[in-house]
């Protein structure tokens, strides 16, 4: 019986589960695995499914606003055109590729043919269905699928050309571009195909004479902007090497919002995933600002500061200026405060091998900081950061061999790790216990 066949009784319901019934029987009872008896098993399941939400549906008077103006039906994934007005997204996509440039609802032509997420209604339609007890399927998210048209290029390079115009227009395309490079990828890529793309986008923050100039709101969509652009992998090295962007993102970094000092440090992590960039960046001062804004302790800030120092400290040179620019001090503060440990332990680690790093380390009180901290945290790569620092110290400086073992005689702390700890950890434990006890029994001879 085919999946057609299941629903032309008078109960449609009963006549897939008889379906249901009888496929999984063939599945139980034979040897071998039948394909063509799992794959009805699916189609019958599907159907019923699809039935039960169809039937939950149709026994509640939906709201108008939440239905399709295209389907009538519940909207599973709403969108916004360029008229302003809302559609189910596989439906308004269906009249997009059939030719039409206009608006079903208004038939305006469309100035581009963008779709937009509707959060709020998508939101609301949520709310409402948990309200009434149906299931929404997910939405499938399959953004841009008929690519960008000429009208869509235009309207990007008129959204270029009015942040050049009045404060009033700049803030609304700015606007705009943050949320079409936020949700539509190949408009990221606009930004490649265009040579003064980037520049355009930041003229506003470029002319403003001082901080106290700045618009806040504009200046944080341009930098959420760039940030989204970043994301591109083409973009990465024309974004960094256009020569404002960095200054400006430093800028940001130093004046602007938390929301914006978070973009601006997430937007240097994510150009840092190129080598050549690293370089660019650490030479550009922007450790400073990143260091700064990891101390001031900014919660929805300190992660991408921390992420971006990390990504920028794998080049040897910028372990050398994060250290510098008081790096160490920070870090082991934010650490012993129990601030964002796990990222902050991996930095630590990271800087480790610069002889100036441990030095400080070992003045600022790490030892006892780390020891108390393998105690304390269950998470096995937290302990395997702690003693890899703990390693460096206890090889670089033998007066803290001393306090180390005062520990070991207390609490047993390293062996244990010795012991327990992943296969790394284990390694640098046993490294150090050994040394300690060369150091103890050459000390005990004399």
């Amino acid at each position: 019986m085919t999946k057609t066949a299941a629903v032309d009784g008078g109960d449609p319901a009963a006549e897939l589960k008889k379906e249901l019934q009888k496929v999984v029987k063939v599945i139980v009872s034979e040897d071998g695995i039948n394909v063509g008896a799992i794959d009805r098993a699916q189609q019958a399941l599907c159907s019923l499914r699809d039935l039960n939400a169809k039937q939950q549906r149709s026994s509640f008077a939906v709201p108008d606003e939440f239905r399709c103006p295209l389907s009538k039906e519940l909207m599973k994934d709403p969108v916004v055109v360029a008229t302003g007005q809302t559609y189910d997204r596989s439906f308004i996509q269906k009249w997009l590729k059939s030719g039409n440039r206009t608006c079903p609802r208004t038939q305006q032509v469309l100035s581009h043919t963008i779709l937009t997420p509707n959060q709020l209604i998508r939101d609301m339609i949520s709310q409402w269905c948990k309200i009434n007890g149906i299931q929404l399927p997910d939405p499938v998210h399959n953004l841009d699928e008929e690519g960008l048209t000429e009208a869509d290029r235009h309207h990007f390079l008129s959204l270029l050309e009015k942040m050049s115009s009045t404060l009033s227009e700049q803030r609304d395309a700015a606007r705009e571009l943050r949320m079409l490079t936020k949700s539509v990828p190949s408009f990221r890529a606009l930004f490649g195909e265009s040579e003064n793309a980037i520049a355009q986008l930041m003229y506003p923050l470029s002319t403003s004479k001082s901080e106290s100039e700045v618009q806040p709101q504009l200046q944080e969509d341009i930098i959420t902007t760039l940030l989204n652009l970043s994301i591109h992998d083409s973009n990465k090295k024309l974004v960094a090497e256009t020569p404002m962007v960095i200054p400006l993102l430093m800028d940001a970094l130093r004046s602007g919002t938390v929301g914006t000092r978070g973009n601006a440090a997430a937007a240097l992590f994510t150009l840092s995933a190129l080598d050549s960039n690293k370089a660019l960046i650490g030479k550009s001062g922007a450790l400073k600002p990143l260091i700064s804004l990891l101390e001031e302790g900014h919660p929805l800030a300190m992660k991408d500061a921390a992420s971006a120092i990390f990504n920028l400290c794998f080049l040897h040179e910028n372990k050398i200026r994060a250290v510098r620019d008081g790096a160490v001090s920070v870090i082991l503060e934010k650490i012993a405060n129990k601030v964002h440990v796990d990222e902050l332990l991996a930095i630590l680690a990271m800087l480790s091998n610069n002889q100036k790093a441990v030095e400080e380390m070992g003045e600022l009180g790490a030892v006892p900081c780390l020891l108390n901290l393998i105690r304390e945290t269950s998470c096995a790569r937290n302990k395997e950061n702690c003693i890899a620092v703990l390693y460096t110290i206890c090889f670089s400086d033998r007066t803290k061999c001393k306090e180390i073992r005062e520990e070991e005689n207390k609490y047993r702390t390293i062996s244990q790790l010795a012991q327990t700890g992943t296969s790394r950890a284990k390694r640098k434990a046993s490294s150090i216990l050994d040394r300690l006890n060369r150091a103890f029994n050459i000390t005990h001879t004399a």
